[in-house]
């Protein structure tokens, strides 16, 4: 009895002691890769709570007004986009992954088989939507102006030689889209949860050399603390680049 209660009590004393860190995550793979360093955390002091979210500005917005502690979602160029048009103040605490962003259709084998006139879907949101017309470019789809950059829009395309329409979409739609249009840029998260195999399914697909990193994005004023500290280390580990290596066989690259 008088261990039991030892233990009891040393549980009540580091129960006490934890952190709590609430961390906002789309599911697969950044809800999936916080879920698997939540026992290395905990034995840390801290206890992570995972938010799924199925969007790309909540998780933002629930951060910016403290509501949560952080979230793992997201590459630079889209925080970057996203805090100049909110007027919010949200910092990259560590960069973990890189997600081949690839093109994809249920209708053609290759992207020479596109049809004249083709309907070609892409996230709406600026950053992704640039994205998704950048890869277009390298594919030899269509020219983009040579200052367009990665924030580039439909309006940027000087040559479409087969006469592409481009319809932007909710980047969390795409897969669900894929039967209704020719093809579709989707982010790999989402390519994902609809059971496409980035390195199998793709017609096209980013490098290795993407600039696209994610991100675990927190405010200034709690970047820097102790519990974030330890999240930032646990998802740059040894153990996390295992992990992603066999769980996703390539279609999400450690950035570390």
């Amino acid at each position: 009895m008088k261990k039991l209660l030892t233990a009891l009590a040393a549980c009540a004393a580091f129960s006490a002691q934890a952190e709590t860190l609430n961390v906002a995550a789309t599911p697969v793979p950044h809800a999936e890769i916080l879920e698997f360093v939540k026992p290395a955390l905990a034995k840390e002091g801290v206890e992570l709570k995972v938010r799924v979210f199925t969007d790309y500005v909540q998780p933002n917005l629930q951060v910016q007004q403290k509501n949560l502690d952080a979230n793992f979602f997201q590459h630079q160029p889209y925080l970057d986009e996203f805090n100049a048009s909110r007027k919010t103040e949200l910092v990259g605490v560590v960069g973990v992954h890189v997600e081949p962003f690839g093109a994809y259709s249920s209708k053609v084998k290759n992207l020479g088989e596109l049809a004249q006139g083709a309907t070609v879907a892409i996230p709406n949101d600026a950053t992704n939507g640039g994205r998704a017309l950048l890869l277009l470019q390298k594919a030899g789809v269509i020219t983009l102006k040579p200052e367009a950059g990665i924030l580039a829009t439909p309006k940027d395309i000087v040559e479409n030689p087969k006469a592409i329409k481009v319809r932007e979409l909710e980047a969390a739609t795409l897969p669900r889209v894929l039967s209704q249009v020719d093809l579709a840029l989707i982010n790999t998260n989402y390519a994902l949860e609809a059971k496409l195999n980035p390195t199998q399914d793709a017609l096209a697909i980013e490098g290795s050399d993407s600039p696209y990193v994610n991100l675990l994005v927190a405010r200034p004023d709690n970047k820097d603390s102790a519990a974030m500290q330890k999240l930032a280390k646990a998802l740059n580990s040894a153990e996390v680049k295992a992990f992603i290596a066999e769980k996703y066989q390539g279609a999400v690259v450690p950035a570390f």
